[in-house]
């Protein structure tokens, strides 16, 4: 045991000598109250630490330990509908040992050592497998079967494998390579600053369907995509959140609180095991990693926090399942940066952040992918982050927006206005944008209609031409108009308020298939052709706009999901009823 002895505390950073036998990044345990913290700079035998825990108190001539490891998190049964702190710390099993408090260098394993899970062999004595390979399952959830996979850098010929009830420290299988043998058992410990190796990264061709028209229709997020959710105080990023924890089509989700408000935090863990897995009928908790690292805590474990969440989701990834991970917020782990930075007294960047700021972003979005995971067979696996940003005061040209633009594909820019309006989610149409959109349209054409592409388009066109004419109506007023801007602004406004604007709190609206939003499209701007096609033929524009069907468009995403066919039907019949009645009145 390397240890050393500290020589100056400031805040979170604490500098100890006697350390030159210690690696960077390995755990430390600092004093006698055994703080956890990490080494993240070397000179000579001075080790920089950053600690996870309150330091108050602590004073130089106090011994710090070396545990020889880097910071790695435990993985296998019993990840699903736990509750960590950043450092993958058990809450519920640090509330039995030290109460509502959180007491510090409180020592608690991960993973549950002593409860029993029912392993299932997937192969048999003699079989021959590789690292990745699945030898065997565990249903850890209704809604999850965790697959315990052949250790990194491990190999050979199954010599025993057996079905039974088996703590995770107990061997279940036994491997023989070289005349080595090689004990398996379910828990895998993994560094949480490497990321787990894949055979070979996909292109994004596939959409990760979400059920929020916006979001879908618009701004597209791929499988194994990146997303930015930028916004202001109030402006709905935890709601877009909890739609996509949700509604997204993932396996898995991990969502990590990382230095958000305590109360906000409170919100998720009350209202997550509340949620009903769409999926199942179930608790969302049945699938998902909850990471509560809030604001309140040490600056320094935010940063951990982020590692620890993405090490998880990577682990699920291998198994081949679907996994999104919801990030909130990283302005809050750039904020623990910028203070340790200072702390070691390294040349700032822009607003003082470190000069790597970017560097680091991108080594955690980089993380993300469709994938090929390691194993004999080919294993398709996805991780997703979305990642939530909080500009001060929404001004996204700070550098920890800016830095995370340059890195993500999807900006899905909130905006405090349409918040303001009520019109949720408050993704600005005119300043968000997708870059896997082309990568999609293959994808769009097959699974959702072959004009997809174009009715998007056309959407998109009506609500820049909206913007535009806007302006002039504020300066000269409505009447300067002619009829065909009218009805595109009327158009627009449709769009707007029946199509883009979805109700989370409503059982039928806050979920839209593919199909849907394709048949919900062809109603708006079906009305849009034919209104264009009477007023051409000289009707009035003022009884075009008032046409009783407009009103049945506008309810269109209040119907379910089995009566949207027929529904449109009966929309195309009544529009050409209406607009044939408003013609021959303006005959007359």
């Amino acid at each position: 045991m390397i240890s050393g002895i500290i020589t100056k505390v400031a805040g979170p950073l604490v500098i100890a000598e006697g350390m030159r036998s210690a690696n960077m990044f390995d755990v430390v345990r600092v004093s006698r109250q055994r703080l956890i913290g990490e080494i993240i700079e070397m000179h000579g035998d001075k080790a920089s630490i950053q600690v996870y825990e309150e330091t108050s108190g602590l004073g130089p001539g106090e011994v710090v330990e070396s545990t020889g490891v880097p910071l790695s998190v435990e993985l296998g049964p019993g990840l699903i509908g736990a509750i960590y702190d950043g450092i993958q710390r058990p809450l519920n099993e640090i509330m039995k040992v030290a109460g509502n408090n959180l007491t510090r260098g409180v020592e608690v394993p991960s993973l549950d050592h002593r409860k029993k899970w029912h392993f299932s062999p997937a192969v048999k004595a003699g079989d021959r497998v590789q690292a990745g390979d699945v030898i065997g399952t565990v249903q850890e959830t209704n809604a999850v079967l965790h697959k315990i996979m052949v250790p990194h850098k491990m190999g050979g010929t199954v010599k025993k494998i057996q079905e039974g009830d088996f703590t995770v420290d107990e061997t279940v299988a036994v491997l023989e390579q070289d005349g080595q043998t090689k004990e398996i058992t379910m828990a895998v410990k993994w560094p949480v600053r490497i990321g787990r190796p894949y055979k070979r990264k996909l292109s994004p061709d596939i959409l990760l369907t979400t059920g929020q028209r916006t979001i879908d229709t618009l701004f597209p997020i791929a499988k194994g995509g990146v997303a930015a959710v930028p916004g202001p105080f109030g402006s709905g990023k935890t709601v877009v959140q909890h739609q996509l924890a949700k509604w997204a089509a993932a396996d898995i989700i991990v969502y990590i609180g990382c230095g958000e408000r305590g109360n906000e935090m409170t919100d998720v863990l009350n209202e997550f095991p509340e949620l009903k897995d769409p999926r199942t009928g179930n608790s969302l908790m049945e699938r998902t990693v909850l990471i509560a690292n809030t604001s309140d805590m040490p600056v320094a474990a935010r940063e951990a926090s982020i590692y620890t969440g993405i090490t998880i989701a990577e682990y699920f990834r291998d198994m081949g399942y679907t996994v999104a991970l919801m990030a909130d917020s990283t302005s809050r782990w750039a904020e623990a940066l910028r203070e340790m930075s200072g702390r070691l007294e390294e040349m700032p960047g822009e607003e003082g952040y470190p000069a790597y700021l970017g560097s680091r972003l991108a080594q955690f979005y980089e993380r993300a992918g469709r994938v090929i995971v390691s194993g004999s067979d080919e294993r398709e696996g996805a991780l997703s982050v979305i990642g939530a940003v909080s500009p001060p005061g929404g001004d996204i040209s700070e550098p920890v927006s800016q830095a995370t633009l340059r890195i993500v594909k999807v900006f899905w820019g909130l905006d405090a206005n349409l918040a303001y309006r009520r019109h949720f989610p408050a993704i600005n149409w005119l300043t968000s944008y997708s870059l896997y959109t082309d990568q999609l349209t293959k994808w769009f054409e097959e699974n959702a209609s072959p004009d997809f592409m174009t009715l998007r388009g056309r959407l998109m066109s009506l609500l820049q031409d909206e913007a535009e004419l806007q302006e002039i109506v504020n300066l000269v007023g409505m009447d300067a108009l002619s009829a065909g801007d009218r009805l595109k602004l009327e158009t627009a406004r449709s769009i707007r308020e029946d199509y883009l604007h979805q109700n989370a709190f409503d059982e039928t609206d806050t979920y839209t298939s593919l199909k849907k939003q394709v048949l919900m499209m062809r109603a708006i701007l079906l009305c849009y052709d034919m209104s264009g096609e009477a007023l051409q033929k000289g009707a009035d524009i003022e009884q075009l706009m008032k046409i009783p069907v407009r009103e049945r468009i506008g309810r269109f995403k209040y119907e379910a999901e089995d009566k949207i066919d027929e529904e449109f039907a009966s929309i195309t019949a009544i529009l050409s009823q209406e607009i044939e009645d408003v013609l021959e009145r303006s005959e007359d």
